[in-house]
């Protein structure tokens, strides 16, 4: 089965978020958080430097539909960015998940918002969303050791650590080891 979240049509909204496609309006909220340090190296990439950066990567997610905007309700902004891609390579090398439709989650939020329950509000409703209307089986995540906040969001969520393993920053050059986590569907059939 080819199952895709595809953002340019996906809207899921909880109590104080909007997940939805990245428009070019959205430039501005985008380089407001992805140019503060700390941010994008939480993640794997250099903060930008200039809007200009921001507006190619925008245009990424845009073509790509992979990723969500977080529109926070309150602010009237977007705050942070959730992908949903491919699942990584160590997931189809283990037997236990090769044959599961398995899908990666990513995020970034911004430091602002730090601390007050949004990413995992964020990533729970991609989940719920991904399990009860595409029939996902699962989700992994990483984070790189030193990220204690991604690792607060991953238990929260209830993901289960499968493995440390190594991730190498290609526009960082930098190798980070990393924590490998997945969370399977209920009534997924495991191997």
């Amino acid at each position: 089965m080819d199952i895709r979240i595809d953002t340019s049509q996906t809207v899921i909204e909880t109590e104080r978020l909007i997940l939805r496609a990245f428009t070019e309006a959205d430039l501005s909220d985008f380089y407001a958080y992805a140019s503060v340090p700390g941010v994008g190296e939480m993640a794997g990439w250099p903060h930008h430097q200039s809007i200009e950066t921001s507006k190619s990567i925008l245009r990424s997610f845009i073509e790509g539909t992979e990723v969500f905007a977080i529109f926070h309700k309150a602010e009237g902004k977007v705050i942070g960015s959730l992908g949903v891609h491919e699942p990584p390579p160590w997931a189809g090398k283990d037997e236990r998940y090769k044959h599961l439709n398995a899908f990666k989650i990513g995020y970034v939020l911004s430091k602002d918002f730090w601390g007050q329950g949004l990413m995992p509000e964020s990533v729970k409703a991609v989940i719920n969303y991904g399990f009860d209307k595409l029939g996902i089986d699962a989700f992994t995540c990483e984070h790189f050791t030193e990220n204690n906040q991604s690792q607060r969001v991953i238990e929260k969520i209830g993901f289960e650590f499968v493995m440390k393993g190594e991730y190498h920053a290609k526009l960082l050059d930098k190798t980070f080891d990393e924590m490998r986590y997945i969370i399977i569907r209920e009534d997924a059939v495991l191997a």
